[in-house]
């Protein structure tokens, strides 16, 4: 039986729809237990009316505009910390939360820790492709600043979240985020990327096909994409844009006139299955690489679907063993972890 930390205080929604999400959790998987963490007048409630769940009350919470190092040192008893620290200390698997990513990432880093040998978590997400296709994107914002050798190593862990959760069976071809497919793209530290990926396909580590582009994120047919944080938050960021953009204006051209109304609500359950695969609901957010047990992070303005399968994502790492795939991907040849 997997037990699964879930912040019922995170993100911008209020915590009725974590926890509408953590019903659903549990009406899925019947081996599931939930740890809810928040405030005593959110969580004792529900446990005490809901079997396979337990309360970890908080008494803080840390919020999506404050500093993440320094929120995370002054607010110990926020619910991340008190959720990362139930994970280090053995009383769950896993953590799931749609609360601020650099508070999560530095708790999960405090208390979690990071598999030996690892440089910086790095946050991948599970982006849909064209007939079926599915690609592994990180990193989406842990880290602004990468060193070369970390960009190879996030392709190593997002190989590895790429056989779990994206149905890769092969070696997971890698694809490095530039502004053009040519050896030459790039500014000079994304150039530095390259050669470092190129050293480590040279030596077997990765399977490195070269520079794509930001076209490939949804159109590829490379199994996982690369980039420093900066570069791939950026690109999650416009295609969330943009896709929020296509949603409106077909929604307005479907007021302008009862020939689009009709043309509108004949697309409408098609058109809601390519919304929830860009909003990342499909698969509840993203995962921090890297560190001794699961930790997910979900959408701020998250839904009760989105909660759901985070939190069910979080099962599936645990019993599909993706710490494991990704200290094994990460350690030198004939090393032992």
């Amino acid at each position: 039986m997997v037990k699964v930390v879930v912040d019922a205080m995170g993100g911008d929604e209020p915590p009725e729809t974590v926890l509408k999400g953590i019903e659903l959790a549990l009406e899925a998987d019947k081996e599931l237990t939930v740890v809810v963490a928040g405030g005593a007048d959110v969580v004792e409630p529900f446990c005490k009316e809901h079997d396979r769940t337990e309360p970890l009350v908080t008494t803080e919470v840390i919020a999506m505009d404050e500093h993440p190092a320094q929120a995370v040192r002054a607010k110990r008893d926020s619910s991340i910390v008190r959720g990362c620290k139930a994970v280090a200390g053995g009383e769950a698997d896993a953590f799931f939360s749609a609360g601020s990513t650099g508070a999560i990432l530095t708790a999960a880093t405090l208390y979690v820790k990071r598999l030996k040998g690892v440089s910086r978590p790095c946050l991948a997400a599970v982006l849909p492709g064209l007939d079926g296709h599915q690609t592994v994107v990180g990193d989406l914002g842990a880290n602004a600043d990468c060193r070369p050798e970390m960009i190879v190593q996030f392709a190593e862990m997002c190989g590895a979240l790429a056989k779990v959760e994206a149905g890769c069976s092969h070696e997971p071809s890698v694809g490095l985020l530039s502004n053009g497919t040519e050896d030459t793209k790039g500014s000079e530290q994304s150039q530095t990327y390259f050669r470092a990926l190129t050293e480590a396909a040279e030596q077997g580590a990765v399977a490195f096909a070269g520079n794509c582009e930001g076209k490939d994120l949804l159109c590829g047919d490379y199994d996982v994409i690369v980039a420093d944080g900066f570069t791939g938050n950026v690109a999650l960021k416009s295609m969330e844009g943009t896709a929020k953009y296509i949603a409106g204006q077909l929604k307005a051209a479907a007021k302008r006139s009862p020939l689009n109304a009709i043309g509108a609500l004949l697309i409408k359950g098609e058109f809601a299955r390519i919304a929830e695969d860009l909003s990342g609901d499909k698969h509840g957010g993203a995962v921090l690489l890297g560190l001794r047990a699961p930790v997910l992070v979900g959408h701020g303005k998250t839904s009760p679907q989105a909660v759901k399968n985070g939190t069910l994502a979080a099962v599936r790492c645990v019993n599909e063993g993706l710490t494991s795939h990704v200290a094994a991907a990460c350690a030198p040849t004939g090393a032992e972890q």
